[in-house]
């Protein structure tokens, strides 16, 4: 039989990220308030739908661009200025995911160092970082004494995921150097480890890990004492992508 596209019923397709970055030593996510129905004053992850004329990974740059100022590099190269590590996380379909119609949501992970407050925009009423344990309590999320109620639609459950994969993605790759500035100092590569983890590591240890793992990081020569105390010495991250051996989470 002939394709006949009216005997499907349509549906919509949209991009959620997963936007997380590390501010005063905590792993936190972008969480905006809507401003429309549904679920109009609840807060959610940012994201948007997608238009006619771009792709899934153009959206979410799109949007990536709107909701933090960042634009997406290349995850295959280091991080670069003003560029932010950004990858597709999983597609959430349920038919009642949301109340308006059928949404398929194909969900982005993006990872980026410590960000200024952001800047609400589209449908969304309000904007901020909020540390990633206090939006997936139990119970839901709230602020300045108002109720607790979880995220919209289901992106609690999109946000635990995308944590997950940046948890369990630093053991085995590079992928903790996207949460640090272009130099930054072992220390600081360090409290990134804790901050995604929730874990406190041995700062000699963790040393003489990082800095013996091949193509991990690359001295600057130059240091620094932004963190006070003695000049700590400067790295970037490496060319490897894939940590041999790998950081192994501690077991809590």
């Amino acid at each position: 039989m002939p394709y006949d596209p009216s005997a499907f019923p349509p549906f919509a397709v949209t991009v959620d990220l997963v936007v997380l970055t590390v501010r005063r030593h905590a792993l936190c996510a972008l969480a905006v308030r809507r401003g429309e129905p549904p679920f109009q004053g609840r807060w959610a992850l940012p994201g948007g739908f997608v238009r006619a004329d771009e792709d899934l990974a153009q959206a979410a740059a799109r949007e990536l661009a709107e909701e933090t100022g960042m634009r997406a590099h290349d995850p295959a190269v280091p991080v670069q200025d003003n560029g932010a590590h950004l990858e597709q996380l999983a597609t959430y379909g349920d038919p009642k995911r949301d109340p308006r119609m059928r949404v398929v949501s194909v969900a982005h992970l993006a990872l980026a160092p410590d960000l200024p407050a952001p800047r609400a925009g589209g449908d969304a009423s309000n904007a901020r970082w909020a540390p990633v344990e206090e939006l997936l309590q139990q119970g839901g999320y709230g602020r300045d004494g108002e109720p607790l109620a979880p995220l919209a639609f289901d992106h609690a459950q999109i946000l635990a995921d995308g944590v997950e994969r940046a948890r369990s993605k630093i053991e085995y790759s590079s992928l903790a150097t996207a949460f640090c500035p272009t130099e930054f100092t072992v220390g600081e590569l360090r409290r990134v480890y804790e901050a995604v983890w929730g874990v406190a590591l041995d700062p000699r240890n963790f040393h003489r890990k990082v800095t013996g793992t091949p193509g991990f990081l690359v001295p600057t020569g130059g240091t620094t004492t932004r963190q006070g105390g003695r000049p700590a010495q400067l790295f970037r991250a490496g060319g490897a992508t894939l940590l041999n051996p790998p950081m192994l989470r501690p077991e809590v």
